[in-house]
């Protein structure tokens, strides 16, 4: 079974609960990614190995640079910012401050500087959740409900289209995109997953083909948005797979990362990489990831 995964690194070994949000900086040269529940957001250096941790003292969904400094995250209690000298962290909006029972998960920024991210009920109860956009002036808008669990979410080479994945629905859809005024429209579903497993994370690559993460399925595959055909399968020893970003010098290293949430000793024992931080040369370049504006 191990001859079938790909030639992969073990970058960062750590049982991380719930591994997520994997972006490439490409003016830093660093991996940003998270532990949901381990209340943690993570820098990692390719150049030393060093994995830095910041606590946020909260579940943590996603994290993104920010054009101005720091990163920007979305937290149980919304949306912040983070400052990378100090690690002070900075609230913006919580636009659901009147839902303990819902935390933030995965989310990216379009090409024009929003933070895009959505939100999910803690025990997965379905329809809970919904897709909000922060605004560069500090606003934020609701642009999608119901939600079950919000995740995996990119543009178009054009800018024109936005796909998002709900894994509760295990698809991606495709809106039509406003770059002026980050409004969607003409709702509907690219294609489904018949491969196993859930569709998770997301991002692009330069050719305009989606990497999708599989929850549950050991592998992150590549597909063509207009087809639904599966391009390419990146198999690696972990099942819960998360989330994927294109980074490295020439963008062409695929930076994985995992979940190993209430693992039992024989899963461990079976998977012993999983909530580690892996990667994969792939030979395909992905697109510089866009940052909060604000």
């Amino acid at each position: 079974m191990t001859s079938e995964f790909a030639d992969y690194e073990v970058l960062v070994f750590r049982r991380s609960l719930l591994g997520e949000g994997a972006i490439w900086d490409v003016d830093a040269e660093r991996l940003y990614w998270v532990d949901i529940m381990g209340r943690k957001v993570f820098v990692y250096d390719p150049v030393t190995g060093n994995n830095r941790e910041i606590d946020t003292g909260q579940v943590v969904g996603t994290v993104v640079p920010r054009t101005k400094g720091g990163l920007a995250v979305a937290l149980q209690s919304g949306f912040a910012w983070i400052d990378l000298k100090t690690e002070k962290i900075t609230a913006i909006v919580d636009p659901e401050a009147d839902k303990p029972e819902n935390r933030f998960n995965d989310g990216k920024c379009d090409p024009f500087g929003r933070f895009w991210a959505g939100t999910m009920e803690f025990t997965f109860i379905p329809n809970k959740g919904k897709l909000y956009c922060l605004d560069t002036d500090g606003s934020v808008q609701e642009r999608l409900s119901p939600v079950t669990i919000a995740n995996g979410i990119v543009w178009s080479l054009d800018h024109g289209t936005m796909y998002y994945v709900d894994s509760g629905l295990n698809n991606v859809r495709a809106f039509d995109y406003d770059g002026d005024t980050g409004e969607i429209a003409n709702e509907r579903m690219a294609f489904t997953n018949t491969d196993g497993g859930t569709f998770d994370g997301m991002t692009i690559d330069e050719e305009g083909m989606l990497w999708i993460a599989i929850y549950n399925g050991w592998c992150v595959r590549r597909y063509d948005p207009d087809s639904g055909d599966v391009l390419q399968s990146v198999r690696i020893p972990v099942s819960e797979v998360t989330s994927c970003a294109l980074g490295g010098e020439n963008l062409d290293e695929l930076y994985i990362t995992s979940a190993s949430e209430n693992f039992t000793e024989t899963e461990w024992e079976d998977q012993p990489l999983s909530g580690s931080l892996l990667r994969v040369k792939v030979g395909v370049r992905g697109v510089p990831a866009y940052s909060f504006g604000g």
